[in-house]
């Protein structure tokens, strides 16, 4: 499932809060790992004139180096690891990295080298998740990293599904992880009341109507979770949560249950192209606390070009 993954890195301490999940993804599903680092000159073209070729080259003797000992540190976790060192801006090379080499997988901190702040996520990895189209693992850098660096469990699992094939992409990964790990998996889903609109409150008629398919719908989720549960693996701990409400339900799963990695397919049942995310996933990169893995389930050939990003193109071209 992922056999390559990508790693990028600046440099900076916050980036290097994905280090216990690069080995522990790396063991988990024996994959190779690429070290990427993008040193990024001034864009403006003035400062860009005024560095010294010379100083840009100490840079990137530096940069070599690093990428030289997180290599070195991460084989000898007994990884299969290789760098690489670009120069330019760092969401392009990224992406396109990812793209030319048939990445799986990419890892990525929330915060890097431009530091923490009151964004969830830091406006570099913004562009790449809204661009990348492939799967990916945003690790939160604003929490504190474990100095051992084996240590990373993943006992909790919370696995939110709707009902959809689209969601159920994630129960490949779920289930060797769970394995792997010895993980308790929670499989939740969001039973929202349908709505029923009326200008004046709802006659006993109407309400009776809302209750008989709550009713019918709180059955048939408990019924497909317990389908779910049988299929995930015999003798795992796999409890399910029905929640009613919207996001947030979820989000307050994650703090109660202590959740160490929360696991959602980039689209559920809407399956829209037109969007890199549904709903909840994007809820989850934009307001979550925990890691959170996005298993993507759209060829990104296949995903809708934004009207921004045609005229910028055909910009460029011109």
């Amino acid at each position: 499932m992922f056999n390559r993954i990508l790693v990028p890195l600046d440099g900076s301490a916050l980036a290097e809060c994905v280090l216990p999940h690069v080995i522990a993804f790396a063991k988990v599903f024996d994959a190779e790992v690429t070290l990427l680092q993008v040193l990024e000159p001034p864009r403006s073209s003035a400062i860009a004139r005024a560095i010294d070729p010379v100083e840009w080259e100490f840079v990137r003797a530096e940069a070599d180096g690093y990428l030289n000992e997180m290599t070195a540190r991460l084989k000898g976790f007994g990884l299969k690891v290789t760098k690489t060192l670009r120069d330019g801006p760092a969401e392009e090379h990224i992406i396109d990295f990812a793209h030319q080499n048939d990445i799986d997988l990419i890892i990525l901190g929330s915060h890097g080298q431009s530091g923490l702040s009151d964004w969830n996520v830091s406006n570099l990895v913004q562009k790449i998740s809204l661009r990348a189209y492939t799967s990916m693992l945003i690790v939160r850098a604003y929490h504190t990293v474990n100095n051992d660096l084996t240590d990373q469990g993943y006992r909790q699992l919370l696995v939110p599904l709707d009902g959809s094939q689209r969601a159920e992409v994630v129960l490949p990964a779920t289930k060797v992880i769970s394995q792997y790990c010895r993980s308790k998996i929670l499989l939740a889903h969001l039973a929202c009341k349908p709505a029923m609109h009326s200008r004046l409150p709802l006659t006993p008629a109407e309400t009776e109507l809302v209750n008989q398919v709550t009713d019918h719908n709180r059955k048939w989720t408990a019924k497909y979770l317990e389908e779910i549960r049988s299929q995930l693996m015999p003798g795992v701990d796999c409890r399910i949560h029905i929640l009613e409400g919207g996001y947030t339900e979820l989000h307050d799963l994650v703090e109660v249950e202590g959740v160490d990695l929360v696991l959602l397919s980039a689209h559920g049942q809407s399956g829209n192209p037109r969007w890199p995310y549904g709903g909840v996933t994007l809820s989850f990169i934009v307001y979550g606390t925990a890691p959170l893995l996005i298993v993507q389930d759209l060829d990104r050939h296949k995903v809708q070009k934004t009207t921004a990003e045609l005229i910028a193109r055909e910009k460029k071209g011109h």
